[in-house]
């Protein structure tokens, strides 16, 4: 079938596998064209198929040769409809690492539930026997409590009082102003019930219970702060609250891991565009200013530059592992930095529909976009036939 993008809102319906197959190789060729990493050779990754989770697992295994095992929630396709892109991601991950001669297989279910998890023990313990690192990439909107049941939905919303700012339509290119209402009942303990850090307490609970980490184990989760354009609708609302809990309970856990000397992390990374960053008001804009600065710069990163850098550069160089003084790493360094951001608060000012197609880098931004769906990839032939039944080979 003949496979085009097709929109609704900020959400693409459709992907292509032989565009998400040239994402994942072009990942690959950049993680082997920077060398060996001495890291993890038995890698678990949970949130495994897209974005950092994605990039984590091709570095993993490209970047170290790790044995890696993949855990996501991805729809398969039927005839005439396209899987997920995160379906034909991990196709393409398992093709090129068996390939290579490498050790992966994949389990697609709700990484929430109690019943993936025994799937994930039981299969750790057939064929890896115990596990040195574990990635936690979950990007989940809603979570169904596997002690309780209830469902649980995140919110992004402001905390207390209303907020407002500039925004765009990165599909339309017209910036205009947007206002967000504050939260209210239990949006809070929602949000952190989905999206802070007791599921991730969890999975390590469940390894260290049945002597599946190995001595000296690290698991890393992966965060966001952002800039104080963003602040009062990120890190100081709803998703901010849950953000802290996940970085209390990095502290928790490490606690938990003293016995096997394990010691978990959390990394904040940079503003990239995904699924959720492109439906977050503010941040459409924020990161069109943010990638025309950092590529003039010299210092623009996707997931996978941002993934090997904190692997090479953070995670396995030998010595311990930088943090700030809140003991999270920093591979948001680049973005951060003053003179970055500062240029992005005089742009903010300047920022109109007609100033943007020159101050901003939309087209960066819609491109980046579509390839998180396998769409605009140089070497993909887009007006021949795709094959939409692709199989992942090691689906558990």
């Amino acid at each position: 079938m003949i496979i085009e993008p097709r929109m609704r809102g900020f959400i693409c319906l459709t992907s292509h596998p032989k565009g998400c197959e040239q994402n994942v190789k072009n990942q690959i060729k950049y993680v082997k064209s920077k060398g060996h990493i001495e890291g993890a050779k038995k890698v678990l990754v949970i949130g495994a198929s897209t974005g950092f989770g994605l990039a984590s697992r091709i570095t993993s295994a490209f970047g170290s040769d790790a044995a890696t095992i993949g855990i996501f929630f991805e729809k398969p396709p039927v005839e005439g409809r396209p899987g997920s892109p995160g379906w034909y991601n991990s196709a393409a991950f398992e093709n090129e690492a068996h390939k290579a001669g490498l050790y992966a297989k994949s389990i697609n279910g709700d990484a929430f539930s109690n019943e993936v998890k025994r799937q994930t023990l039981d299969l750790i313990k057939a064929d890896l026997g115990q596990i040195d690192l574990i990635i936690y990439s979950l990007a989940s909107p809603v979570r169904v409590h596997p002690v309780t049941g209830v469902l649980h939905r995140s919110v992004l919303k402001p905390i207390g009082t209303t907020y407002t700012n500039k925004t765009v339509d990165f599909h339309t290119g017209i910036v205009s102003e947007i206002s967000i209402e504050p939260c209210q009942g239990d949006d809070i303990a929602n949000t952190v019930a989905v999206m802070g850090g007791e599921d991730w307490a969890m999975w390590i609970d469940a390894l260290k219970a049945e002597n599946l980490l190995a001595k000296g184990a690290t698991t890393v989760a992966y965060s966001y702060i952002g800039p104080s354009l963003t602040e009062a609708v990120y890190r100081k609302g709803t998703i901010g609250r849950a953000k802290d809990h996940l970085e209390a309970t990095a502290f928790a856990i490490t606690d938990s891991l003293k016995s096997i000397e394990g010691k978990a992390f959390v990394s904040v990374n940079k503003a990239l565009v995904t699924q959720a960053s492109s439906a977050i008001p503010v941040i459409p804009l924020y990161i069109s200013l943010l990638y025309k600065i950092m590529k003039a710069e010299g210092i623009h990163e996707g997931c996978i530059e941002q993934i090997q850098r904190l692997y090479q550069d953070r995670l396995f160089t030998g010595k311990p592992i930088p943090t700030d003084d809140k003991g999270r790493i920093r591979i948001d360094d680049w973005e951060m930095r003053d003179d970055v951001q500062e240029k992005i608060a005089t742009l903010w000012k300047q920022a109109t529909t007609e100033s943007l197609p020159e101050i901003g880098d939309l087209e960066g931004y819609r491109k980046d976009f579509l390839n998180l769906f396998g769409f605009e990839f140089e070497g993909v032939d887009y007006r021949a036939d795709a094959e939409e039944m692709v199989s992942v080979s090691s689906i558990v």
